[in-house]
């Protein structure tokens, strides 16, 4: 097990043996690099397939895309779209909501929706 994971662990202990079916995490890869982000985002993975529903605030499409079930998308306390990355992530809403010009293409191991920007 990575040292990451350790940590974790015994962070996330409480929550844990408290057996509570709902973990709310509000921006849980902000400040970690890559790596730890990656490592994070499956052990939410590892908590959903222990029967938890993990709610989480992700600001980067991408990786909600990947590790998310259902995507909410938010524009000034509203929300703007909702349901499968595959219906939510289109060029339209990130250019409605984002402003942002991008493409979406499937990602190459996980086959959802990637956002590329032109």
């Amino acid at each position: 097990m990575k040292p990451f994971r350790h940590v974790f662990f015994i962070w996330g202990w409480p929550l844990l043996a408290q057996d509570n079916p709902l973990v709310l995490l509000d921006e849980p890869t902000t400040w970690l690099d890559i790596n730890h982000q990656v490592e994070l985002l499956k052990l939410m993975r590892e908590l959903q397939t222990m029967g938890k529903t993990v709610v989480t605030v992700l600001h980067d499409l991408n990786q909600a895309s990947r590790y998310c079930d259902h995507l909410v998308v938010l524009e000034g306390g509203q929300v703007q779209a909702q349901g499968l990355a595959e219906t939510v992530l289109t060029p339209e809403m990130l250019r409605e909501i984002f402003h942002l010009e991008a493409e979406i293409y499937p990602e190459p191991v996980s086959r959802r929706p990637m956002r590329v920007v032109k």
